[in-house]
């Protein structure tokens, strides 16, 4: 058996949300194919995968082998309506089933496909979207999800949406949590020596020193970070600092411009360069971690926050109840009080931050990207077997 898949999403340099998504699952499949780890997704041991791609692929893909291969595909323009078609219909042979870790698939395609959707917050929030941007996902999707046998999310809160939306039947939507990157060893203690270490680090590489609260994520309007910069002063200690990790997305002049607005310029710092070296100790060194998205189709960064010992206070909409379980503390995110009362909570009291890290560490175990890799595997290989 043959699985196309379309890798493009993971190569990239900075990989954030589905490009993340993405470049897990190829790292763990191509794991199986070397009768890798734990592998209990079917009963056919000869596989073989097929990776398209609009460029070479970045050094960091796992290498080529027997069963493993590239296939750079051109020309970019209109990647998926016209050069990948072509290609899967007259380039052989040919995978007997192709997946699309993303909305996209192949507009024809010669065999069964299968698409990834992390959520819908195109349909929700669509002023939230350049007009082109919004064009495409709107449209590009309808016939990705109508002409696909099977379609993944990484929330019941999403498959919901997807069934709502494009009126599919329920077992066409398939539920796979995503997971959360490995370390040698998650439940950890932080020691006092570690926090000086990672403190030293945070103060000396990018000027940050004293208590704060975190968010990381993308700077954009679904992020509702605006809110949380209006609530950010009404806390009582007023040497607390705000720290923001992440990239400039679309529409974020009002979120640069927010703290100049309430009156905290000086406590508030944006990082759009901080690696991934760097991150887990902005986590460790937190007070807490504040996601106050309107909607997420799940919500990585509460499981990283949760993973290096970080409380967590995050909306209480769409799937982020489903990625937090009863280890975070959750507000109403169109709520400027409710979202500074929840703060204001956590950072006051030094015994309701260690138990929600407790609750963190047994949250996490729930989640792991071999565990996606196998469910979402088992799927494949059963559309590949009716091909």
């Amino acid at each position: 058996m043959i699985i196309g898949i379309d890798g493009n999403e993971a190569n990239v340099d900075k990989r954030v949300g589905i490009g993340e998504y993405s470049f897990e699952l190829l790292k763990k499949f191509e794991k199986f194919s070397r009768g890798a780890g734990s592998r209990s997704a079917g009963q056919i041991s000869n596989i073989k995968y097929q990776i398209y791609l609009k460029d070479k692929p970045t050094e960091d893909f796992p290498k080529e082998s027997e069963a493993w291969k590239y296939r750079v595909v051109k020309p970019h323009k209109l990647w998926t309506q016209i050069a990948l078609p072509f290609d899967l219909y007259l380039h052989r042979p040919r995978p007997d089933i192709f997946f699309t870790p993303s909305h996209y698939s192949p507009r024809f395609a010669p065999m069964l496909a299968a698409i990834s959707i992390m959520d819908l917050s195109y349909i929700h929030f669509p002023e939230l979207f350049k007009k082109s941007d919004l064009y495409q996902l709107v449209n590009w999707t309808k016939y990705s999800v109508e002409k696909a046998s099977v379609v993944f999310t990484i929330s019941h809160a999403s498959k919901n949406d997807i069934i709502e939306v494009y009126k599919v039947p329920e077992n066409k939507i398939v539920v796979t949590y995503p997971g959360i990157k490995e370390i040698s060893n998650f439940k950890f203690q932080i020691s006092n020596k570690s926090k000086m270490q990672n403190s030293k680090l945070i103060k000396e590489k990018y000027g940050i020193e004293g208590e704060y609260i975190l968010f990381v994520g993308t700077l954009q309007p679904r992020k509702n970070i605006e809110r949380l910069i209006e609530a950010f002063p009404t806390l009582k200690k007023k040497d607390l600092q705000l720290v923001v990790v992440g990239k400039k997305g679309w529409m974020y002049e009002d979120i640069l411009n927010a703290p100049k607005k309430c009156g905290v310029t000086e406590r508030v710092n944006f990082l759009d360069s901080v690696t991934d070296e760097d991150l887990p100790s902005f986590y460790k060194n937190a007070l807490c971690f504040v996601l106050p998205s309107l909607y997420e189709g799940f919500g990585l960064p509460v499981l990283e926050a949760m993973k290096y010992g970080c409380p967590v206070i995050a909306s209480n909409v769409s799937s982020l109840p489903e990625a937090g379980g009863n280890a975070a503390l959750y507000f109403d995110p169109e709520n400027v009080q409710d979202i500074a009362e929840k703060i204001e909570k956590v950072i006051s009291s030094e015994e309701l931050r260690k138990e929600m890290i407790k609750k963190g560490y047994e949250q996490i175990k729930k989640f792991s990207w071999e565990k996606t890799a196998r469910e979402t595997l088992k799927i494949l290989e059963e559309l590949g077997g009716r091909s």
